[in-house]
Order: C-alpha cells, then sequence, then structure tokens
C-alpha cells in the first residue's frame, strides 16, 4: 500500500488531493427500519487487518513527509436492501477469511421480519472514513 501511495505521490501535480474513501474499522450494524427509523437487530463480526494495513500506510507517508492530512471525518452509511435474498447475496459477497459466517445474523433479521410490517426494509449500516490528503513535496 505505501508503494501504492508513493506512486500517487509521484503522479499528482504540487499541492494535489489525495482522497482516501474507505469503510472505517468498525462492526456493522445490521437492522431494520424505514426512512429516519431504524431499530438494530445485529452486529457483524469482520476481520480489520486490510483496514489495519492501509492506516499504517497512510501514516508512514504522513511521517515521511509525501502528505499531510487536511481533514478527516466519520459517517455512517447504509446499504438498504429489500428482502432477505438482497441480504444474504450482500453477505455472500464478502470474502471468507475477512468475515466469519454470519448465517445467525441472517436468521435473526429473518426472524425479526416475520415481526414487522411488509413495507420494512433491511439496512445494514457501517462508518465509512472519509480523509483528504495533501501532496506535501516534490
Amino acid at each position: 500500500m505505501v508503494h501504492a501511495l508513493a506512486e500517487a505521490h509521484r503522479v499528482l501535480k504540487p499541492k494535489g488531493i489525495l482522497i482516501d474513501l474507505r469503510p472505517a474499522a468498525k462492526h456493522r450494524r445490521a437492522g431494520l427500519g424505514k426512512g429516519k427509523r431504524w431499530e438494530l437487530v445485529g452486529v457483524m463480526h469482520e476481520k480489520f487487518d486490510d483496514d489495519v494495513a492501509a492506516d499504517r500506510a497512510i501514516k508512514q507517508v504522513i511521517r515521511d513527509g509525501l502528505f499531510h492530512q487536511d481533514s478527516r471525518t466519520e459517517f455512517d452509511l447504509d446499504r438498504v436492501m429489500d428482502n432477505l435474498q438482497d441480504l444474504h447475496a450482500w453477505l455472500d459477497d464478502f470474502s471468507t477469511d475477512k468475515l466469519s459466517s454470519h448465517e445467525w445474523l441472517y436468521q435473526r433479521v429473518e426472524r425479526a421480519l416475520e415481526k414487522k410490517r411488509t413495507d420494512i426494509k433491511i439496512a445494514v449500516r457501517g462508518a465509512m472514513r472519509l480523509a483528504l490528503l495533501i501532496k506535501s513535496r516534490e
């Protein structure tokens, strides 16, 4: 990752901006709701090895003086799904080395849905990290 950031530094013009936008190393939360009303059903158990490595790489290029951090924020992003099949497909998209089996979460959402109205949505809420890095030197 440091190599890729060094290459980004090489191709950016002086004082160019690098946008670091990625999921934050925080467990996603699954719930049910509609509009602004949302009820937690369960918390996922992802592994954050890649996220820790990315954070380490960003800190390294800042220490090396290639970039300086202009600003940073975190915000929640909801992945809204219409039905259980969408949730199952979304969970299947994760590689097994990054996410342990979440069949328990699927079953918990299924049980919670049985008790709700039919127009309710499934949402997985996750924190996103956004940082602006400015090229420091040539």
